[in-house]
């Protein structure tokens, strides 16, 4: 067993196995994991909000769906992963607040979520696996020896994607 190596809110980060990957408090957040399985490599973002274009003082590319799943992409490649073999799976994205409203700025994790999913699609990395939405944070650890991610979240059963 590697190290686990943690992942901030607005951060990413990157390993090889037997190393792995954890970020705490994905609440409307979206932990995005790229994993290429011949190479054993994987990344992961946690990602704040869908878009920077729509941000001023953007400097953080880590925070936003489409700056950071492309800068973890960037980071995998130097790292040795092939594109054509990266997948992704993801988590999070949840409605943390009733706010009795469809005022779409309110639903941050279901904007986070579908940007994810548009920044993939639009790389060229197949989704496989996500446990998204909902009303309850997780916690995520990518495992890229075998490309498990295990999500914890308060009073519920751990689960494997």
């Amino acid at each position: 067993m590697g190290t686990v190596i943690k992942v901030g809110m607005a951060d990413l980060n990157v390993c090889k196995a037997p190393d792995a990957l954890t970020t705490l408090g994905l609440g409307s957040c979206v932990g995005i994991c790229l994993w290429d399985s011949v190479a054993k490599i994987a990344g992961m973002a946690h990602v704040m909000l869908p878009d920077s274009t729509q941000i001023r003082n953007n400097d953080n590319i880590a925070k936003f769906a489409d700056t950071g799943i492309k800068e973890t992409l960037d980071r995998v490649l130097k790292l040795g992963a092939q594109k054509s073999r990266l997948v992704a799976k993801i988590a999070g994205g949840a409605q943390m607040f009733a706010f009795g409203s469809n005022n779409d700025m309110l639903r941050v994790g279901d904007r986070n979520v579908a940007a994810s999913k548009e920044m993939l699609k639009k790389l060229g990395i197949r989704l496989v696996a996500e446990d998204t939405g909902l009303n309850f944070g997780r916690t995520i650890v990518f495992y890229p020896e075998n490309g498990n991610l295990v999500i914890t979240a308060v009073g519920k059963p751990s689960k494997t994607i």
